[in-house]
C-alpha cells in the first residue's frame, strides 16, 4: 500500500484529504503543529476521527523544527508528500506577516530537503489562486505570468512554486503544485467567510461584506478540492526530453519534472449570491455593514480547470448552493445551533 505523508493534518483541508486517502486504502501519516492561529478543540477534533482509522497516524511538530520533521519522516518513508500545512489567511498577513515567512517558506524548505533525502516518488504542495494578484484575464490559467502578488501571503506561496521548480530541475523531485480556489465546506477554518458569515446570522450580530458585495469567487468545495488532489498522486510529471513533447495548455516545465495546477469550481459567483445562499439555507436575514475594499484583496478569482480534467478526467462541479447546505448542516450540528 502507498505510503502519504500529509503536512497540515489537523487542518481543514487536510483533515478532508486524509480521511479520503484512508478510505481510498492509504497509509497515511499526519504532521501538524496545533497552533493556535484558531480555535485547537476544532483541530484535536478533526485528528481524533482520523485517529480511528488503524492505517492514519500522527506527529504533533512544527515545520520550523528541522530534527523533529526528519526524525518523523525517516521513521515513517513514505512514497509521497502532501504539504499542506502553512500560515493561512490573507488578512491576517497585513497584521503578522512574518508569521508566513516562518512557517510558509522556512517550513516549506524544510519538507523539501525531506522530499529530496528520502526520495519520495511525488511531492504535492499547496499554492493558491492569490499568486494571481493583480492579473485581469480571467479566468485564470497556470500558464500565464503570476509575479504580481498583492499580499505577504501570496509572496510566500509564490517563492514556495518557485523553491519547487528549483528542487525539481536540480534533484530530479517530481513535484506538482496545485492552486487553491476559495475553499469550503463542513469543518471549515473559524476565519473562513462561510463560517463567519453563518455564526454571525445565527447569533443576530452583523456581517461585514467587502467592496460592497461586489466580489466574485471561484468556491470550490472542499470534498471537490481533495479528490482532485488525491487523482493528481497518481499523475506524476516527468521531466520532458523536449519542448515538443509538452502537450498544449500543460504548465509542465521544459526543463523539471514540476508542474502547477488550478483545482477550482471553474465558476464565478457574486459575494451577494453567495451571501443570499446562506441566508434561504438559514431562513434567516443578515444584517449587512457594507465596506469597501480591503488592502490586498482582489475583486475576482476566476479559475481555468482544464488542465486538471485533461490529466485527471475529474472537474470539480459541487454547486455553492449544495455545499452551503452541507456547511449549514455540519455546523448547527456540531455548534448545536
Amino acid at each position: 500500500m502507498t505510503r502519504v505523508f500529509v503536512t497540515g493534518s489537523a487542518g481543514f483541508i487536510g483533515f478532508h484529504l486524509c480521511r479520503l486517502l484512508l478510505d481510498d486504502g492509504f497509509i497515511v501519516h499526519g504532521y501538524d503543529g496545533l497552533t493556535d492561529y484558531y480555535d485547537v478543540r476544532l483541530k484535536e477534533r478533526r485528528h481524533q476521527m482520523l485517529h480511528q482509522h488503524a492505517r492514519f497516524s500522527a506527529t504533533i511538530g512544527m515545520l520550523e523544527d528541522e530534527p523533529r520533521l526528519h526524525e518523523t519522516v525517516d521513521a515513517f518513508k513514505p512514497d509521497v508528500i502532501v504539504h499542506l500545512a502553512a500560515q493561512a489567511g490573507v488578512r491576517y498577513s497585513l497584521e503578522n506577516p512574518r508569521a508566513y515567512i516562518d512557517a510558509n517558506i522556512v517550513g516549506t524548505f524544510n519538507v523539501m530537503e525531506c522530499a529530496r533525502q528520502h526520495r519520495v516518488s511525488h511531492l504535492l504542495m499547496a499554492s493558491t489562486s492569490s499568486v494571481y494578484g493583480a492579473n485581469e484575464d480571467m479566468p485564470f490559467i497556470e500558464t500565464e505570468k503570476a509575479d504580481t502578488p498583492l499580499t505577504i501571503y501570496a509572496a510566500t506561496k509564490k517563492a514556495t512554486e518557485a523553491m519547487g521548480h528549483s528542487y525539481a530541475h536540480l534533484h530530479d523531485l517530481p513535484t506538482t503544485m496545485f492552486r487553491f480556489f476559495t475553499v469550503y465546506g463542513p469543518w471549515g477554518r473559524p476565519d473562513m467567510a462561510l463560517f463567519k458569515f453563518t455564526d454571525a446570522i445565527l447569533d443576530g450580530r452583523p456581517i461585514d461584506i467587502y467592496n460592497h458585495g461586489e466580489m466574485w469567487r471561484d468556491f470550490t468545495y472542499v470534498e471537490d478540492l481533495v479528490r482532485g488532489i488525491r487523482l493528481l498522486i497518481d499523475v506524476v510529471p516527468v521531466r520532458p526530453a523536449a519542448r515538443g513533447d509538452i502537450m498544449d495548455g500543460d504548465s509542465l516545465s521544459p526543463v523539471a519534472p514540476y508542474r502547477i495546477v488550478n483545482i477550482g469550481n471553474s465558476d464565478k459567483v457574486r459575494l451577494l449570491d453567495f451571501i443570499e445562499a446562506i441566508e434561504a439555507e438559514l431562513g434567516i436575514k443578515a444584517l449587512r455593514n457594507y465596506m469597501d475594499m480591503q488592502t490586498g484583496d482582489v475583486p475576482a478569482t476566476w479559475a481555468d480547470a482544464t488542465l486538471l480534467q485533461r490529466l485527471t478526467g475529474y472537474k470539480p462541479q459541487t454547486d455553492f448552493r449544495d455545499g452551503i447546505a452541507q456547511f449549514v448542516a455540519w455546523f448547527r450540528d456540531y455548534y448545536r445551533k
